[in-house]
């Protein structure tokens, strides 16, 4: 019990680390949570102009889901890494520290999903970038890929964690509710406009 409320917990704090909000204070840019979304995530911080910044908060978003379930998966042997996951992916979405007002969890999904099961986190990169290929749509892209990341999981075997990636993908759904009002209206942002 103690170790599955430490997964819990542990992922939680991981996932709470509002990389974008760190990097653009220490930049010396505008205010993430002023501009644009309002959300932590890299989509918002590529508003701010610095592309390098938001290539990194990209990079840290994702490392913190793989790095909180890999951790718990060393530490506490047995321990469903799972919670983990589900932790880390909670904690970005809603972070304590910052009124529970987070990213939308695109990139720490994928960290989880990577540590949990790279083959399934690789059909998620294929399905993502084939439809933002085809609609250049980056929402759309997401939003594909973690409505079949269940899907494939469950071919894989891995009831479990369809059932964990599957409640992840319907939260991450209902934090695009915009995107995907903007989806429905064809007022969405395309890749490579503004």
């Amino acid at each position: 019990m103690f170790q599955s409320v430490f997964a819990f917990l542990f992922g939680y704090a991981c996932g709470a680390i509002p990389f974008g909000v760190i990097l653009t204070r220490a930049a010396g840019t505008a205010d993430l949570r002023a501009i644009g979304s309002g959300n932590i995530g890299a989509t918002n911080v590529l508003r701010t102009g610095r592309k390098d910044l938001a290539a990194l908060t990209l990079l840290l978003d994702l490392l913190k889901g793989t790095v909180a379930v890999l951790t718990v998966a060393h530490v506490a042997p047995g321990t469903p890494m799972l919670l983990a996951a589900l932790g880390a992916f909670l904690g970005h979405l809603f972070p304590a520290w910052l009124k529970f007002r987070g990213g939308k969890g695109v990139a720490t999904f994928l960290g989880c999903l990577l540590a949990a099961a790279w083959q399934a986190a690789l059909a998620f990169g294929i399905v993502w970038l084939a439809v933002a290929f085809l609609t250049r749509y980056s929402s759309a892209a997401a939003l594909t890929a973690s409505a079949l990341t269940p899907i494939v999981l469950m071919i894989m075997g891995q009831t479990g964690a369809a059932l964990v990636f599957g409640l992840m993908a319907i939260l991450l759904w209902v934090k695009h509710r915009a995107n995907i009002s903007r989806l429905v209206a064809g007022s969405e942002s395309r890749i490579g406009t503004d």
